[in-house]
């Protein structure tokens, strides 16, 4: 009988899962990902794994979950912190985007990670679009101001730019919401 982990150890086993995980579906996808490749490079058991996680799909929206909305108290932070409405909502889609894109950006298999999601689990991509709205309105203060902002910062990646051109786009995006008399 193995010896029983502290929370800490499992936090940490948790997080070392993850990240294999993330790995390993950004740059095989999720069809070519197996749980094996996953355990060997998160330097675990498979049925380790399977203790952990029901199933592949259920490891990637946990994947998502830990990654997009682990992002979104920072993001919350960041809008209560003091400075320009400008420097708040940019900070803000660093935080929420840029940050993540940096990530995604060089993997080859980035352009389906959040195509799937939607898949597996509109609710959890719905949970995420509704925080960070709600992130977006506290900064901007207008509700259909946030929604216009929101949908326009998701038409920003639709052609899988580099991160300099994202980063470009978004601070074009930005400077123009919160421009005087905007």
């Amino acid at each position: 009988m193995s010896p029983k982990l502290s929370s800490k150890a499992m936090i940490a086993r948790r997080a070392r899962i993850l990240d294999a995980a993330r790995w390993c579906f950004l740059n095989f996808g999720f069809a070519r990902s197996s749980l094996g490749d996953i355990a060997q490079r998160a330097g675990i058991s498979r049925t380790l794994l399977y203790r952990s996680f029901k199933d592949k799909e259920d490891l990637f929206m946990q994947v998502f979950d830990d990654w997009m909305l682990s992002r979104l108290p920072l993001a919350m932070e960041v809008v209560r912190a003091p400075g320009t409405k400008r420097k708040r909502l940019f900070e803000v889609c660093r935080c929420v985007l840029l940050e993540p894109w940096s990530e995604m950006e060089a993997a080859p298999m980035s352009g389906e990670f959040l195509e799937i999601c939607q898949g597996l689990s509109p609710e959890v991509a719905g949970q995420h679009r509704t925080r960070l709205l709600a992130c977006l309105n506290e900064v901007l203060d207008d509700p259909e101001v946030a929604l216009v902002f929101l949908l326009a910062l998701e038409g920003l990646i639709e052609d899988q730019p580099r991160l300099e051109v994202l980063e470009r786009r978004v601070r074009i995006l930005v400077d123009r919401f919160t421009a005087e008399g905007a």
